[in-house]
């Protein structure tokens, strides 16, 4: 028998106890260092390998996790209703961190991580977990979402600056362009892609094609993309998302009613939308059922035109309600000075709000309104006098 030192080998035959042998110890003690410093020089060549730079993976607690604050840029999406082990996961496929255990571990020391919401998110390779929390929590993280909000329209608007206000189509290219590694989407294709795409491929409901056909080609789409916010992901082509925002849109105003809510209106579900989007332009929210009953009063005499600035502006892509008498001499379909009944499309996003008025109109016999007020509360009239009675108020309290 020997130990493992080899330090009291005995010689066949021999059963004495011989002494330890001190040249062959200090033999066996060499070798142990050599192949000690061999394997440490391995772990470094395996660790250069990677890359200067490159975070370590570390074995942390039973789970692998990355060091550092990550390299370079990775867009992820949450999806509705997803947990934190979902998010996890979907992060350790993209390596963004090591490993699912990773994050949902970092995430149990940071509660907000409960009210994250979908939407897709710049995150970077190669993070600890720690630092992919509190990453996907900070606002700069959050890319592709787009704020559409009543009143808002298509086109570009002139601002009060000289400059230009973006319009639906265009924030929608902007947010393509969240991520720099991937190719945005410009301006100019997602109005191609508005003006000529299928109407019907592009989630445009049924009840709507035939009227938005008859529009302008840069007009179709104006309405049928709802107030809300919209993801757009990062490097997506202008189809693909176009298609996304007006299917949810669509979702929306099946949601508020459109086109059973037409039924009881003696409108047709695209001409209550005009209306809806008119009652939006004119007004505040507090006023929309009262706006709404004024154009149906007007509608309703045959010799009456709705005279409405908003529509005069619409298609000058001026912001203002205020018109000028050669812009209001102005020929085209949107001239409700010139032109009786309605627009052929509508002139801007509308909210459920007016097109609940549109619907359900206030009872009243007013045929005039007009701005009264410097917050924009308007007052209503029932006959020429009264309303130029309300013009001159309101200019004496500076509304206009």
């Amino acid at each position: 028998m020997t130990d493992d030192l080899g330090l009291f080998a005995d010689e066949p035959g021999d059963h004495r106890r011989r002494r330890p042998d001190p040249e062959r110890f200090r033999r066996r003690k060499r070798r142990r260092w050599v192949t000690a410093l061999a394997g440490l020089f391995v772990l470094v060549l395996v660790g250069g390998g990677v890359g200067y730079g490159a975070l370590q993976i570390m074995r942390i607690g039973g789970y692998e996790d990355y060091d550092g604050e990550g390299t370079g840029s990775v867009v992820i999406e949450v999806a509705s209703g997803d947990t934190v082990g979902d998010i996890g996961k979907t992060l350790s496929e993209k390596d963004v961190v090591a490993s699912t255990k990773a994050f949902t571990s970092a995430s149990a020391e940071n509660k907000r991580i409960n009210s994250i919401q979908p939407g897709y998110y710049l995150m970077r390779n190669k993070m600890s977990g720690k630092a992919a929390v509190s990453h996907i929590l900070s606002a700069e993280a959050k890319v592709g979402r787009v704020d559409i909000r009543g009143g808002m329209r298509l086109e570009d608007q002139a601002a009060p600056n000289g400059g230009n206000t973006p319009g639906i189509l265009t924030r929608l290219a902007e947010a393509t362009c969240a991520n720099k590694n991937e190719k945005c989407t410009t301006s100019e294709e997602m109005h191609t892609a508005a003006e000529t795409a299928d109407l019907a491929t592009l989630g445009v409901p049924e009840w709507a094609v035939a009227d938005a056909s008859k529009a302008e080609p840069r007009r179709r789409l104006e309405g049928l993309i709802m107030p809300g916010i919209y993801d757009v992901k990062p490097g997506e082509s202008a189809e693909n998302v176009l298609r996304d925002v007006v299917t949810k849109s669509a979702a929306q105003l099946e949601a508020a009613g459109l086109p059973d809510l037409a039924e009881s209106s003696g409108h047709s579900p695209y001409e209550l939308m005009v209306i809806a989007s008119l009652t939006q332009s004119e007004g505040l929210e507090k006023d929309f059922p009262k706006i709404a009953r004024v154009i149906e009063n007007r509608l309703g005499q045959p010799a009456m035109k709705l005279g409405l600035d908003s529509t005069i502006n619409y298609p000058l892509d001026k912001p203002t309600l205020l018109t000028n008498s050669s812009d209001r001499q102005r020929p085209g379909p949107y001239n409700t000075y010139l032109n009786y009944g309605l627009p052929p499309t509508p002139i801007s996003a509308f909210s459920k709000e007016a097109l609940r008025a549109a619907e359900r109109p206030a009872e009243g016999e007013w045929r005039y309104f007009v701005k009264c007020y410097p917050d924009g509360t308007s007052c209503f009239a029932k006959n020429q006098q009264e309303h130029d009675a309300f013009i001159k108020e309101a200019q004496e309290r500076g509304a206009f």
